[in-house]
């Protein structure tokens, strides 16, 4: 899911200190990844995302806080997290040969990643983290789910398909 209220702040970090920078990965919380090799996807599978995301309704959230996993992930954690949760588990229930992040990481934990070890070294993970930090909160509407596919190369992400959430019901 697209988060463009954090571009600024989290994309500043990615741009400054990522070779991934130019890759065209916005600020975002990954509703399921790895998923279908892009050659794989077809209408079927657009279809059966479509039915899934239809079942949560858009959706407002804060970023208020930094969080650690162990010493490789620095992230903002979302408020509410049910959300992003429900869209995981819809997706996931339509495709359940498909495990969040292959199923390294049980009891996954929506976040937006703000840098990670493999592509920053500790001193500037710890600056990005104090940089974004003066940033909070960040306050987002969440109205729609991507379906991004990729290749290793840069460059090479690109949305196959744009999904809108349905409006919350009524007060």
């Amino acid at each position: 899911m697209p988060i463009p209220e954090a571009e600024p702040a989290v994309g500043r970090q990615w741009r400054r200190l990522s070779g991934k920078a130019g890759w065209g990965v916005p600020a975002h919380v990954t509703v399921l990844y790895p998923f279908i090799p892009p050659a794989r996807i077809g209408p079927d599978t657009v279809e059966a995302i479509q039915a899934a995301v239809r079942t949560v309704p858009a959706f407002h959230c804060v970023f208020a806080r930094i969080r650690w996993f162990d010493h490789d992930v620095v992230w903002l954690e979302p408020d509410p997290d049910a959300p992003f949760r429900a869209l995981t588990q819809a997706v996931r229930c339509r495709f359940p040969s498909y495990l969040p992040y292959g199923g390294r990481h049980p009891g996954t934990v929506p976040h937006l990643t703000v840098c990670a070890a493999s592509s920053f070294d500790p001193a500037s993970m710890r600056r990005a983290a104090a940089d974004v930090a003066d940033e909070l909160p960040i306050r987002a509407s969440v109205e729609r789910v991507r379906l991004v596919v990729e290749t290793d190369a840069p460059g090479s992400w690109r949305t196959r398909a744009e999904f809108t959430l349905p409006e919350p019901p009524a007060w």
